[in-house]
This record gives structure tokens, sequence and C-alpha cells, in this order.
């Protein structure tokens, strides 16, 4: 419980500089941590990591200012989708072998750093990062039903979708992770409502659940990440843009790296 809560302390910095929610950190921990149980440990660890994502992304969701939040008033849609997708990502969790999760997560982001390296945009943006309010929201509407149930599948709260989609949409690494959050936050609740009320996973014993979620483990890496995210929201780091895009790829680099480690156990 002590590591756990270290690397919550990691998933605050992931959530306030890189809009991640903890999922990218919250899924291969708990695939550590509930290594004995088996299979359903992926179903566990994806469950666990909505919980987290809901709170942590809240937090730094009521953190943010008006003025950035404002931006989402023409992504009311979107964010409708994105919870309907959560729902649905999160009940196909429930019904799929474990080695699928974690192999689909690990593909995931392989596909994911391969796209924002070869495909321009990400590393510098395209355009002048700014979006005039009248215009249409950066992320088209209709893509809010997949990237919310491939996020809710997989754990991972959408953001890696969401921050490139931005990012190529011209805008800065600051406001791309930072809106992040308040889209992982459509996402994560109506997913971690679902895998709390939907019962537990079969082969569990000894594992003390809250539906599919280990209570216990997600207050541990709450306990390290909600004090980080709030200092960092009140006196935010200060980073140029592209290491702050380089240092985004060498994170989702390093969790691919933990995944693939953790499913070969």
């Amino acid at each position: 419980m002590f590591v756990l809560v270290l690397i919550g302390l990691v998933t605050g910095v992931t959530t306030v500089l890189f809009g991640f929610g903890g999922g990218f950190v919250t899924v291969p921990v708990i695939l550590w941590a509930e290594s004995g149980i088996g299979d359903t440990a992926a179903q566990v660890a994806v469950a666990t990591s909505a919980a987290v994502m809901l709170i942590n992304a809240a937090v730094a969701t009521a953190a943010t200012p008006g003025t950035m939040l404002r931006r989402l008033r023409r992504a009311r849609g979107l964010l409708v989708l994105l919870g309907l997708g959560g729902i649905a990502g999160a009940l196909l969790a429930r019904h799929v072998p474990g080695a699928v999760i974690q192999w689909g997560f690990v593909l995931y982001l392989v596909v994911t750093i391969v796209d924002v390296l070869l495909r321009p945009g990400f590393v510098r943006p395209n355009t002048p990062n700014t979006i005039h309010p009248q215009q249409q929201f950066a992320i088209p509407t209709p893509l809010g039903l997949p990237i919310g149930a491939t996020a809710a599948f997989l754990g991972v709260g959408g953001s890696v979708m969401t921050v490139p989609l931005l990012r190529r949409a011209g805008q800065g690494m600051d406001v791309a992770t930072t809106l992040a959050n308040p889209l992982t936050l459509a996402i994560s609740l109506p997913a971690a409502l679902t895998f709390l009320v939907a019962g537990a996973p079969e082969s569990t014993s000894g594992t003390a659940l809250v539906g599919s979620v280990d209570v216990a483990a997600a207050l541990a890496l709450l306990l390290g990440a909600l004090p980080v995210i709030v200092l960092l929201r009140r006196r935010p780091p200060r980073l140029p843009d592209r290491v702050h895009a380089i240092t985004y790829v060498l994170l989702l680099v390093a969790v691919t790296i933990a995944t693939a480690a953790a499913a070969f156990r």
C-alpha cells in the first residue's frame, strides 16, 4: 500500500502535466498489484483505474480556470457521446479475457507513439494555438463514442486520443492537457459507476472489491495523487511547449514497457 501511495504521487503529476488522469500509470500498477488473482486482474485494473481517474480528473477540472472550461461550451454533444462510450467500454471489459485488455492496452500505446512521432502536428502544433469562440470544438462530435468506449475498455481515460487531436487542431500542450481532464471526467464518471454496480468478476477471492473496483488500492493511489494535483494546479510548472510534447511521448514509451512487462509476468 505504501508503494501505491508513492505511485499515486506520479499519477498526480501526470494528471496535471499530461491530462492522463492517472489511467496510464494505474493500469500497469494494478496489474502488478493484483497479479495473484489471475486473468481477472485486467478487469480489476481498468475498473480501479476508472475510479482513480474519476476523482483525479474531477479535482483537476474543479481547479481549472473558468476561461479554459468555457472552451467546452461547443462540445456538449461530444461530452454526451464520451459518456455513452464510457458505459459501453466498461460493459465490454467485463466480458473479454484479461489478456485482450492487457495486450490491447500495449497495442494502443504503440500505435499512439508511432502516430505522434510520424505524423506532423504533435511535437510542434500545426497552427496558432487559439480557437475562435464561434468555431466548432477541435474534436469532432462523432468521435466521442469510439474514444469513450476505447478509453473505458482499456482504463486509459481517453487523453492519449484527445490530447493529440487537440494538439493537431493547433492547441499548445498546456491547453490540450488541461482540457483533457474534463474530457476524461466525462468518460470516467459513467464508466466507474458501471464498474461499481455491475458486480465483481469471477475468481477474485482474497481481494476486497466493490463491484470490480479495488477500493483499498484506489484510495492509496488517491492519497498520493490528490495533494500533488492541488499543489500543481495552484502553482503550475512552466514547460517549453516542445519539451512538454516530447516528455509526453517519453512517458508513453515508459508506460508501454511497464505494461508489456506486467503482461509477461
